[in-house]
């Protein structure tokens, strides 16, 4: 199951949740029962590419990486 963030608006509290992805959009009620309500939040994240990075074996987007091409495509 997914792992969503979600924020107070009332005061900026982040809760994380598992929930279904067909409940994922759906304001959750307080967790700790204080009658605040929580919206998803958007999450992000960023990768920091290196020499390892520039070293794949396929063009073209494969991310396998395995030596002689775990995909199929070497």
């Amino acid at each position: 199951m997914p792992l969503y963030e979600y924020t107070c608006e009332a005061d900026g509290t982040v809760i994380e949740v598992q929930r279904p992805m067909a409940d994922a959009d759906k304001p959750l009620p307080d967790p700790e029962g204080k009658g605040r309500l929580f919206k998803r939040k958007l999450s992000t994240f960023s990768t920091k590419g290196g020499p390892a990075a520039a070293q794949k074996p396929h063009p073209g987007g494969c991310g396998c990486c395995r030596p002689g091409g775990g995909c199929g495509m070497n």
